[in-house]
């Protein structure tokens, strides 16, 4: 099995700084593309930033130029820089990876989540 272990979230006033941290743990042969998604309250969990194998960056619109996403494959994590935060980025971060499990099957596997708070 694969784990997924988001930090990193917390309470921050807007235009501060957050960065979000995830560690990818298990039956893991390789990891293809990772990634962050976000719920906010009373809405469907969205795409907020991907990130290949190779380094190719994939953001939605609402947080280009805001937030950067990076990755440590030798480590097996991924992280998420989010600076200029506004009361609309608050939501439930995931984490997400798209893996090559020991015995070569592949799956989307997803964290728990972790909650940032922006307030105005």
């Amino acid at each position: 099995q694969v784990q997924l272990a988001e930090s990193g979230g917390g309470l921050v006033q807007a235009g501060g700084s957050l960065s979000l941290s995830c560690q990818a743990s298990g039956s893991i042969y390789v990891i293809n593309t990772m990634g962050w998604y976000r719920q906010a309250p009373g809405k469907q969990r969205e795409l907020v930033a991907t990130i290949t194998d190779g380094g190719g960056t994939n953001y939605a619109d609402s947080v280009k130029g805001r937030f950067t996403i990076s990755r440590d494959s030798a480590q097996k994590m991924v992280y998420l820089q989010m600076n200029s935060l506004k009361p609309e980025d608050t939501a439930v971060y995931y984490c997400n990876a798209y893996v090559s499990t020991a015995t070569h099957h592949w799956s989307a596997f997803w964290g728990q989540g972790t909650r940032v708070t922006v307030s105005s």
